[in-house]
């Protein structure tokens, strides 16, 4: 059994390295000069048969070289692959009183294989219950580690948001640059056995191949002869005031929205709450309030399952829940939204 400390060579690229993490009785993490990845413990040995078989008793007798014979070393030049960033997850398992393995959580890292730094907020979000967050800044080809999740929590439908701004800024580069990863215990588990028959240690997601250049701004369009021909033209700093009021409660029973609601099948009724929703959501942002409760009520938990997936894609929501309200019950979702 292989401790922190030890000297180990991987077999696969005789490289040798040294464990600096034990994760399980089959995996451990090891640094190869300077680089730390997890590797299977089979897949390792102590370095004293490769010493021994390269350091040999009797030395065979150096032949003469003249300086004309000696050639100037090459050294080899180690190439970086860049291919983005990825979110990557190391299964933390144990084995069960069957002999079979149980996924007891997820390591995750954030690995950066492109040629630059960049300042990275980490936000992961679950539906009914508190997420996790962190800011900080992630070199050129390094590997951060964020934190470890319980395997559990994936039934919890977690979304994983990074966003992502370049410590230098390059003219023509987006001001910062947002992605979200949804992950579901069925497709995670799936992808574990996967990487377990392929032999490897973890499995990962690309969640940014490179980051975008910023998007040319509108051209300023002469209105003046718009404004001559009677239109009105609205100075866009002042929109808000020519915005309906924004609601810091919106009822989406359908009753509530149309008038002939007896009439709508269930596909037509959600269309109308759902966009009665977005609407609110809409001014309840550009009018800047703190929070909003959106009534859906309990019923099939469609309504209430869509909304919760439109608000973990705008960043400026910073959370919301369901939980027992004394006026709404269980059917209400309450939601707040990032300040300026």
């Amino acid at each position: 059994m292989f401790q922190v400390g030890d000297t180990v060579v991987v077999k696969h690229t005789n490289d040798e390295g040294e464990v600096v993490e034990i994760i399980n009785a089959k995996m451990v993490v090891v640094q190869v000069k300077g680089v730390n990845f997890p590797v299977y413990t089979d897949q390792l040995e102590y370095p004293y048969f490769k010493r021994f078989t390269e350091n040999k008793l009797f030395p065979p007798e150096k032949e003469k070289k003249y300086i004309d014979d000696v050639q100037v070393e090459k050294k080899p030049l180690s190439k970086k692959v860049v291919d983005g960033v990825w979110l990557t997850f190391i299964p933390v398992m144990h084995s069960d009183e069957f002999g079979d393995d149980v996924v007891d959580e997820l390591k995750i890292h954030l690995v950066n294989r492109t040629e630059s730094d960049y300042h990275f907020q980490y936000d992961l979000s679950y539906i009914n219950k508190p997420g996790f967050e962190l800011k900080n800044t992630i070199k050129a080809f390094e590997d951060f580690y964020i934190h470890d999740i319980d395997f559990e929590t994936l039934n919890d439908s977690p979304v994983f948001s990074v966003e992502f701004a370049l410590v230098k800024p390059i003219k023509g580069k987006a001001d910062y640059h947002e992605t979200h990863l949804k992950l579901k215990a069925k497709q995670v588990f799936q992808k574990i056995r996967e990487t377990q028959e392929q032999g490897h240690a973890t499995f990962s997601y690309r969640i940014m191949e490179t980051y975008p250049d910023k998007q040319e701004e509108a051209e300023k369009l002469d209105v003046s002869a718009l404004t001559k021909a009677g239109y009105k033209v609205y100075d866009a700093s002042l929109t808000r005031q020519h915005l309906e009021p924004a609601k810091g409660v919106i009822d989406l029973h359908i009753e509530k929205l149309a008038m002939n609601y007896e009439k709508l099948n269930a596909f037509e009724a959600l269309t109308i709450q759902l966009q009665t929703f977005e609407k609110y959501l809409d001014l309840a942002i550009v009018h800047h309030l703190p929070s909003m409760v959106v009534i859906h009520g309990v019923g099939t938990g469609k309504l209430r399952d869509e909304i919760h997936e439109a608000l973990k894609m705008r960043r400026e929501v910073k959370t919301f829940v369901n939980q027992y309200h004394p006026s709404y019950g269980y059917g209400a979702t309450e939601i707040y939204f990032t300040k300026k």
